[in-house]
């Protein structure tokens, strides 16, 4: 199954773009449904070349009986004209018979982290992300899980795509982004995604962690020789157990939640996650466990091969059916050849699902070596 990813105002104005992306041989296309801040190219557009999406938005309508009482309510995108972005770019996507998944980013939201500091993540030297809404707390929770009903209900999509389904973590944060050059190590990174706002500093007590004695550990190994810090579990000592599992359960407790509100929303409708075995994970692509009750867990493809390849691998071991979010834009090569034979390593690493990453931000080249891609 091919997969092709495009934004609402990929569609909405270009009474071509539907024809384009069914021409690419895709079976279905991923369309965003809510997301975060972005400056997006759009080099097929008739009437524009850029979209400046200023905030993270909701592309459904944002109706007020619905989200009355919540803390936290959706954006909506003042770039468009359409007062249903989403619903208008799925039905130009289903006149050529193509089915859509609506792609929904949940916990990435600068707009509502920056109004409401308490509730993003903030890292043990006390400095919030304001990016990513942390999902210990009960109003942020409730905000995803209205989130998902609503465009469940008005976008009335094939299937589901949720990323960010658990809190972010140290990257992929801002504009202008000036942290991915550090020296920090992997390990380093996963210790400064670790989260003590007050909804988690409240967990982390009731688990038994002593919280100073925590905060302090991972700061002493932030702070030390990257080349010294070669895993959370050491930096942690005899608290990493305790943690990781707290941390994994945070992020079950939200994609239980919100998988049990698509479904009792919409019957039978499939769900894909944006996922990552790894139980330190953080981002778009959150932590999973094993038999987690979805229909396909898709798995970051824009790494190193042998990286690429190895978490589609501990993907597998899970048990759902497995994706791979293939990046399909520069640095990679706009051909035809190098795309199928990333598309075929990871096939052999487990994927059944190719989701190619971007339709709309693609040039009209790599769109034509997309579609030899998938015509072969």
């Amino acid at each position: 199954m091919n997969v092709i990813y495009a934004y609402p105002w990929d569609l909405v104005g270009d009474d071509a773009a539907a024809g384009r992306l069914k021409a690419l041989g895709a079976d279905a296309v991923a369309l965003a449904a809510s997301y975060h801040t972005t400056r997006a190219a759009t080099p097929m557009h008739p009437a524009h070349r850029l979209v400046d999406a200023l905030h993270s938005a909701c592309y459904v309508p944002v109706r007020e009986e619905a989200w009355k009482g919540n803390r936290l309510v959706p954006g909506t995108p003042s770039w468009m004209t359409s007062a249903d972005p989403f619903g208008e770019a799925r039905d130009a996507l289903r006149a050529e018979g193509l089915a859509v998944h609506a792609w929904t980013v949940l916990t990435h939201n600068s707009l509502l982290g920056s109004a409401n500091p308490d509730l993003v993540v903030r890292n043990a030297f006390g400095e919030p992300y304001r990016y990513a809404l942390c999902p210990a707390s009960g109003d942020v929770r409730e905000y995803c899980r209205t989130l998902v009903h609503e465009i469940v209900e008005l976008g009335a999509p094939d299937a589901l795509i949720l990323e960010a389904c658990g809190a972010l973590g140290f990257r992929h944060g801002g504009h202008h982004e000036k942290t991915d050059g550090t020296d920090w190590s992997a390990a380093q990174l996963a210790l400064l995604s670790l989260c003590f706002c007050a909804a988690c500093v409240t967990r982390y007590e009731s688990a038994g962690l002593d919280v100073t004695v925590l905060r302090s550990r991972v700061r002493a190994a932030v702070d030390r020789d990257p080349r010294s810090v070669t895993s959370v579990e050491e930096a942690l000592g005899d608290m990493a157990d305790a943690v990781r599992d707290l941390r994994t359960g945070l992020a079950g407790e939200l994609r239980d939640l919100l998988l049990a509100e698509a479904r009792s929303t919409r019957p039978g409708m499939p769900v894909t996650l944006h996922a990552n075995a790894d139980p330190w994970a953080t981002g778009p692509f959150a932590t999973v466990p094993a038999g987690v009750d979805a229909d396909v867990l898709v798995g970051n493809c824009w790494n190193a091969l042998e990286v690429d390849e190895a978490g589609l691998r501990a993907l597998g071991r899970l048990g759902p059916r497995v994706g791979a979010y293939l990046l399909a834009l520069p640095p990679r090569p706009a051909d035809a050849e190098a795309l199928s034979w990333l598309a075929d390593a990871y096939t052999a690493a487990g994927a059944e699902e190719i989701h190619w990453y971007h339709g709309g931000l693609a040039s009209s080249a790599r769109l034509e070596a997309i579609s030899a891609t998938i015509a072969r």
